[in-house]
């Protein structure tokens, strides 16, 4: 049976070292190197590129790390009971630059926290079981702990919960698509608006596999670029810096 969060807020993490390795060096990293003096938000899940924590679980959080930042957080933390090398690897793969991903191989941490769980019956062995928290100097101040129930559930663990707890007014800026093309002057025009204005965006270039029939279908229109903003179509460069215009001016 797992611990309830109110059991373990207010305790202090587990002291434990991390193996990581970088630049073809092993190197270790205490607990007290991660969190003392520091406000950190820590996810901690059953597996890298495993499904949700591959779709969800650690995208949102890198997603939000500049909202988190803004809001009193120093770093955002993924454990998981990987190797240093599978660790690595998925963070290159889910290009999750604003999250330091931690591997917890032997299952210390997990087993510290008490929340190291046995997944034989998947083949996964010992795992830990998937929840979040936010530590200030090394002591727990809140944690949410997902239900005991079968499967992988994702319920309360995830990033927008724990940025609702710190700061229930904080502003969640909207996910932003472009479809560029290379050399096109409109295009740079239009992620150059989207800088200015602080706005991350997801960039989709014309090639082989996207193309202006693709561009048409999704946007109605041929004409490069083409920007969506929280699921709405903005449109050209010209109609985005309207659409700046119009909301600098509400």
């Amino acid at each position: 049976m797992l611990p309830s969060a109110k059991s373990l807020e207010g305790k202090h993490i587990p002291d434990v070292t991390f193996k990581t390795h970088t630049s073809n060096q092993w190197q270790d990293m205490t607990t007290g190197e991660v969190f003392k003096g520091k406000t950190v938000v820590v996810f901690c899940l059953p597996g890298a590129y495993t499904p949700t924590c591959s779709s969800s679980h650690l995208p949102r959080y890198n997603e939000l790390a500049s909202v988190f930042k803004a809001n009193g957080v120093d770093e955002i933390v993924c454990l998981s009971v990987n190797d240093a090398f599978v660790m690595n690897e998925w963070k290159r793969d889910q290009e999750a630059e604003n999250i330091t991903l931690l591997p917890d191989g032997n299952g210390e941490f997990a087993a510290g926290m008490g929340m190291l769980v046995d997944k034989s019956s998947l083949g996964f062995g010992k795992r830990s079981w998937r929840y979040s928290m936010l530590v200030k100097d090394g002591v727990i101040e809140k944690m949410f702990i997902e239900p005991e129930k079968e499967g992988d559930p994702y319920e309360v663990s995830d990033a927008d919960t724990m940025l609702k707890y710190i700061n229930p007014k904080a502003l969640v800026p909207d996910p932003v698509v472009i479809f560029v093309k290379p050399g096109c002057p409109h295009c740079a025009r239009a992620k150059a608006l989207l800088d200015a204005m602080g706005y991350r965006y997801d960039e989709i270039s014309r090639d082989k596999h996207i193309t202006t029939s693709t561009l048409r279908a999704v946007s109605g229109s041929g004409t490069w670029p083409q920007v969506f903003i929280g699921g709405k179509l903005i449109g050209s460069a010209d109609q985005l810096e309207v659409y700046f215009k119009a909301r600098k001016a509400a």
